[in-house]
């Protein structure tokens, strides 16, 4: 009787802990009011907004592009007033933690929340106390999007290269989807004014390829749903704590026997 008692203690036990660590991997989980399924916008709502820990590269023009200055590598001025291009690494700028870039010759210019093309027009006028009608363009060097491929193992960090990087680009340059994959779960998060919104695309058939032209933007977190399978993990999971209690019943036994 008390080897029964034992046995069903421990074996009630194995299966509360082994399903507390079944599907525990699976991020994200969201309900129907959470997410978007339809009204899926293809181009990005709004423009790109520069932030904090972003790098970005600026290139100067003057007198509306006769005169090129680059200042990532400097200027050489001859005798003459002549300009030359220095040959040189590109340089970074890193939007700081307050928002601030700081500049040559400008020194300390908050920059943050405003969108590549204000970020141009700003710097333009304050260029033009020093330079000729000058022709601003910023870029930002580390724009990136991370993608859940459907296992936790195979995640990656997508650098966007193209302004209109797509999200089958983005899939497919992390690999693409995985074996326990969904194609039908797509979840694209994006960061927005009102917070992370959740778009929920279905790629598994045909009527999803038009969203597969989604263009994704910098800090999007793209992740496919993996497949839940239950009996595998539940097996993982309970098989340690099987043996565990086969030993103790084991044990339990003899010391009972000694008795």
């Amino acid at each position: 009787m008390k080897n029964r008692i034992a046995l069903f203690l421990f074996v009630g036990l194995s299966f509360f802990f082994a399903s507390c660590g079944v599907n525990s991997h699976v991020m994200f989980k969201t309900t129907g009011d959470d997410i978007f399924v339809e009204d899926i916008p293809i181009s990005p709502k709004d423009a790109y907004r520069l932030a904090p820990d972003d790098k970005i590269t600026l290139l100067m023009y003057v007198e509306g592009g006769k005169r090129i200055i680059d200042v990532n590598s400097g200027i050489n001025v001859d005798g003459g007033g002549s300009q030359t291009l220095q040959s040189g690494n590109q340089i970074h700028y890193l939007v700081r933690s307050d928002g601030k870039v700081d500049l040559p010759t400008l020194g300390l210019v908050d920059l943050a929340g405003l969108t590549i093309f204000e970020a141009e027009q700003k710097l333009r006028e304050l260029y033009a106390t020093n330079y000729v009608d000058p022709f601003i363009q910023v870029e930002v060097s580390n724009r990136r999007v991370i993608v859940f491929p459907g296992t936790g193992g195979d995640a990656k960090v997508i650098p966007i290269t193209n302004n209109n990087t797509t999200l089958m680009e983005a899939i497919a340059l992390a690999g693409g989807i995985t074996e326990r994959g969904k194609a039908k779960v797509i979840k694209v998060m994006r960061q927005t004014n009102q917070g992370r919104e959740v778009y929920q695309i279905d790629l598994s058939t045909m009527d999803g390829l038009k969203y597969a032209d989604m263009v994704v933007q910098s800090n999007d977190y793209i992740y496919v749903e993996p497949t839940r399978q239950l009996s595998r993990e539940f097996l993982k999971e309970v098989t340690p704590i099987t043996s565990l209690i086969s030993s103790a019943i084991v044990i339990i036994s003899v010391i009972l026997t000694l008795k």
